[in-house]
């Protein structure tokens, strides 16, 4: 086994985790902060929904789908100047987070947009019957009722997340990613490129079960 994985520093392999862990984290929990109003004021604006407004929802559409559209890759690169001016440097974790939540808080809004319609109509008709505002609506049965749908989007998106921490790592972003490109890809070290995709498919099941178990847990509720 030593033979096997006579390039792997496992010191190295544990900070590499780590700062991916950290990139994860960070950008999930400002991702959800970001895309869940995202998602709602998408759902919530929309045609014949309660807070109709075709302008607003469209000038909220184009922004997601043209984030959404740009390779995270490039959005990187594109997003220097401006991650250096609002953390100070475009490398390490704090370099990574700004590119990853402008990537992934997109698709966790059109996740939750997803989330949001696939709520009985008949619940917001009776919180409607009974005097609810919109915002006992959206608080006391939209969200609620769309908990499921809305942690499966949670789930999905960390799992997005753990592959852009993967690609940061082409910049200097630091954590798994970086260190199966310089010393998996550009040295050549087989070994150390292994490592790093299994301890990253470790982490995208982990992710994926306590992600299947939350979500079981609220549809039977």
């Amino acid at each position: 086994m030593t033979n096997l994985l006579a390039n792997v520093d496992w010191g190295d392999i544990l900070v590499a985790s780590e700062a991916t862990v950290l990139m994860l984290a960070g950008s999930l929990v400002l991702t959800v902060a970001i895309g869940l109003p995202l998602g709602v004021a998408l759902f919530l604006t929309d045609k014949g929904e309660l807070l109709e407004q075709r302008w607003v929802r469209g000038g909220l559409s184009f922004v997601v789908n043209v984030l959404r559209s740009v390779p995270f890759i490039i959005l990187l690169i594109v997003m220097i100047p401006f991650t250096v001016a609002l953390v100070g440097t475009s490398l390490g974790i704090a370099g990574a987070i700004p590119p990853l939540v402008v990537s992934a808080a997109p698709f966790f809004a059109r996740l939750v947009e997803s989330a949001l319609r696939a709520v009985d109509r008949g619940v917001v008709e009776a919180a409607q019957a009974m005097g609810a505002t919109p915002q006992q609506i959206i608080l006391g049965a939209l969200l609620p009722e769309a908990t499921p749908g809305l942690t499966a989007a949670v789930t999905v998106t960390a799992v997005a997340l753990v592959s852009y921490t993967a690609m940061a790592g082409v910049v200097g972003a630091g954590g798994l990613g970086d260190l199966a490109v310089r010393f998996g890809y550009q040295r050549f070290q087989t070994d150390v490129m292994v490592v790093t995709v299994v301890l990253l498919l470790v982490l995208v099941q982990i992710i994926q079960m306590i992600g299947d178990f939350v979500t079981a847990r609220f549809s039977r509720r």
